[in-house]
């Protein structure tokens, strides 16, 4: 007779073990239909699980993170069912619930195309219109082995051979379908509802490893509901419009080929944008103390391997042998370079806080399929810091670090900063006592500055705590950019050391610091934000003068040179072709002021700008518009 314990404490007693459709019905219709899942002390589990003991029961609904979660997994099953009565020859490897949506990679010789996707997503609705029920069954290994290997799906075969020897082998059956998979399911493939849309092809190795074949991808949405599905799809389509890798091509900024896979080739605008940056930081950070120093791009492995980077990050580590059997490794991050200048002479504990700052360009090995334009790249130039200070100096630091990344943020339109605090993880070197002490220090920065936070437990770096900056774009996404991380370990493991007042040798500790992260990633975020519209002080090019007639063009050249020497970027468009031709073009490349000149403009020295966006124009006195122009140009607030 178990005694079921719901969320709101109320028990209810039920004389035979009973599941969680039957406890949902019992407290309301409306729970019973929006049931997807439920917890049982705490631990997730299908509806139709028998509970037999006393226990706290909570209903999963589809509409909460687990139900949705649930939802995207479930869609992933439908799809592989949908796919298997299709392409019959299909193998089905794995198909996780991700982040708004789901995947399947498939084993298929012929390639799958959009059109087999319409046709799969249309086997989809079916098969959830009719309802089919999803049982859970629990096989033994070597059936199971054999089950899919006498249906060809080896890659299945292959997965219940890994799985540890005590774990039981769980399959779920719905209709002629049966999958590998933990679960738990929903209770039907009607309980999944209409609410999903496949997106997209792609390719991904087996296991994820580049040695494996190659797969192929599907990818899909799914939502508790046909507004929430409208509403994310409505997302895609604004961010395929925002999409950096067109918007750099419209804007003639960068190009990727093939001969340097991962590495931006930077045209003349998007140089002059990327220098902008740099240009900007270099400023604010020499304002905030820091001092620019330059790092050689190659260095000897034995230092690598002295940090610890060798071992942990190796195996993404470019590296060159030459005489005598050297082995040079191309750097992936700047701090261990950042130690050799401070321990490069005898440091007093009066030269604390000793802040280092460099633009220094950095090599990662990324898999091929994980690059995507600026985001994901493997040369990339880091604006990355150091801090050499106390353990008393941490939280004044530490504070004024967040003080100009969150300023440097609003300068870029920026004022949703999502801001995350994460601790010791399980696997981390150094003392408890020490941990203690550098958690409090960067929590009592925080808290100094009145900053709310979300608190990541155990996602600390192995080395000590840190804060993450997050950013939150013009549609909704969250790109986390800056990070501050206190270091206890690489100091000492490099031998960098201070004189303290008591005339003996100190380890410093070391805040790394980084506000872009990558710059070409924060220009690709910076493009996608603003739709390629970038402030006018961003903007490579900032205003272009088209002429109505030849009779205009010397004209319009003396204007570039007077806007020149006023410090805006600008260039003359004097081709023989219709101003709203060149309107158009510049409009596309999102120059943000164009200013036309004709006999009018020309007799009057007057000229009639045009802003990026906004319908209509102004004719305003030459000297006016080159005024402020200028203004709104020395302004960096969006």
């Amino acid at each position: 007779m178990p005694a079921i314990t719901l969320p709101d404490g109320s028990v209810r007693r039920f004389d035979d073990a009973v599941d969680g459709l039957e406890i949902a019905r019992g407290i309301g219709t409306r729970l019973e239909k929006d049931a997807v899942a439920m917890r049982v002390d705490g631990e997730l589990q299908d509806l139709t699980a028998k509970i037999e003991r006393d226990a706290r029961v909570a209903i999963v609904t589809r509409d909460s993170a687990d139900g949705v979660e649930l939802l995207r997994h479930d869609a992933a099953h439908v799809m592989a069912e949908a796919v298997k009565e299709l392409y019959p020859e299909t193998q089905v490897t794995i198909g996780p619930a991700i982040e708004n949506g789901f995947y399947y990679d498939f084993a298929r010789e012929t390639p799958f195309t959009p059109e087999d996707l319409e046709k799969i997503e249309e086997r989809m609705h079916e098969i959830v219109d009719r309802d089919e029920p999803i049982a859970r069954e629990v096989w033994e290994r070597d059936e199971a082995v054999e089950f899919f290997r006498s249906q060809g799906e080896e890659y299945k075969a292959e997965i219940i051979a890994g799985i540890p020897s005590d774990e039981p082998i769980s399959l779920y059956r719905q209709g002629d379908f049966i999958d590998l998979c933990r679960g738990p399911h929903l209770p039907s493939t009607g309980r999944l509802g209409q609410a999903f849309k496949l997106t997209k092809l792609a390719g991904a190795y087996w296991r994820g490893d580049s040695r494996n074949e190659m797969l192929q991808r599907i990818y899909g949405t799914a939502w508790p509901d046909q507004k929430q599905l409208k509403t994310y799809l409505e997302r895609l389509e604004e961010a395929e419009r925002r999409d950096h890798r067109k918007l750099g091509r419209q804007m003639d900024l960068f190009h990727f080929q093939d001969e340097a896979v991962g590495a931006a080739f930077w045209h003349p605008k998007g140089w002059t944008l990327f220098q902008t940056l740099v240009g900007y930081l270099r400023e604010r950070q020499q304002a905030a103390g820091f001092r620019e120093v330059n790092t050689p791009e190659l260095m000897d492995l034995a230092l690598w391997q002295a940090s610890g980077h060798w071992e942990a990050f190796g195996e993404n580590m470019f590296t060159s042998r030459i005489e005598d059997d050297r082995i040079l490794a191309v750097k992936p991050m700047n701090c261990p370079g950042h130690v050799q200048v401070f321990r490069n002479e005898l440091r007093s504990y009066r030269d604390l806080p000793y802040r280092l700052a460099e633009f220094g360009k950095v090599h990662r090995y990324e898999p091929s399929g994980a690059l995507h334009g600026l985001m994901r790249v493997r040369a990339f130039t880091q604006d990355d810091a150091h801090v050499f200070c106390t353990e008393e100096q941490i939280t004044p630091e530490s504070g004024a670090i967040c003080n100009l990344l969150l300023g440097i943020y609003r300068d870029f339109g920026f004022d949703d900063v999502i801001i995350k605090f994460a601790d010791r993880p399980e696997r981390r070197v150094g003392d408890d006592a020490v941990w203690d002490r550098a958690e409090k220090a960067l929590l009592d920065a925080m808290q100094s500055l009145g900053l709310e936070y979300q608190y990541n437990k155990g996602e600390g770096a192995f080395y000590g705590p840190k804060i993450e900056f997050v950013l939150r774009d013009a549609i909704g996404r969250d790109w986390q950019c800056g990070t501050l991380q206190v270091d206890l370990n690489l100091p000492a493991r490099l031998g960098a050391t201070y004189i303290g007042e008591d005339g003996g040798k100190h380890t410093p500790v070391l805040l790394h610091r980084a506000i872009f992260g990558s710059l070409e990633r924060f220009i690709g975020i910076l493009l996608e934000h603003y739709a390629g519209s970038l402030p006018l002080w961003l903007a490579p090019t900032q205003a272009v003068v088209a002429t109505i007639t030849s009779d205009a063009d010397d004209y319009a050249r003396q204007i570039v040179e007077r806007m020149r020497a006023a410090g805006l970027r600008a260039e003359t468009d004097t081709r023989n072709e219709k101003i709203n031709y060149k309107v158009r073009e510049h409009s596309l490349a999102k120059v943000p002021v164009l200013i036309a000149v004709g006999r009018n403009e020309v007799a009057d020295e007057t000229v009639s700008i045009r802003r990026l966006g906004q319908k209509g124009q102004r004719v305003v006195a030459l000297a006016e518009a080159v005024t402020e122009l200028h203004r709104e140009a020395a302004d960096r607030r969006r």
